[in-house]
């Protein structure tokens, strides 16, 4: 009886182990309709991340958030260039706004990510 017991439970807990991966599996898969677009769309995160960083620096150092050409320039980072996908800010004295704007074939793919002040990534 008591093996019985172990049995059911063993199954039970494997039962909801892939059930757990199955959804974390659809949840990354579901950004757009091929693997490379999964790819593009993180790389396009750390990007906007990095871009943010850059930002919150930029304004530590000079007390107003810049523009990406600014950034460029005054801030010493390299602004990417993705296939795809175009990069732009809105910047005001103390907030900010960085947008990726997606221009491919991918249906699927998210059209806008963008980031603020406060780190908050957000997808459209």
């Amino acid at each position: 009886m008591g093996r019985a017991f172990g049995f059911i439970v063993l199954v039970m807990a494997v039962a909801a182990g892939a059930y757990v991966y199955t959804r974390q599996v659809q949840s990354v898969t579901k950004v757009g309709s091929n693997p490379q677009t999964t790819i593009d769309v993180t790389a396009v995160r750390n990007d906007l991340l990095a871009l943010a960083n850059a930002e919150r620096q930029y304004f530590a150092s000079n007390g107003k958030y810049a523009s990406l050409d600014e950034l460029r320039t005054g801030g010493g980072i390299n602004i990417p260039s993705r296939a795809n996908y175009s990069y732009s800010a809105e910047t005001t004295g103390t907030t900010f706004k960085i947008v990726a704007v997606y221009s491919g074939p991918d249906t699927r793919a998210p059209k806008r990510l963008t980031v603020d002040e406060n780190m908050t990534l957000r997808t459209e």
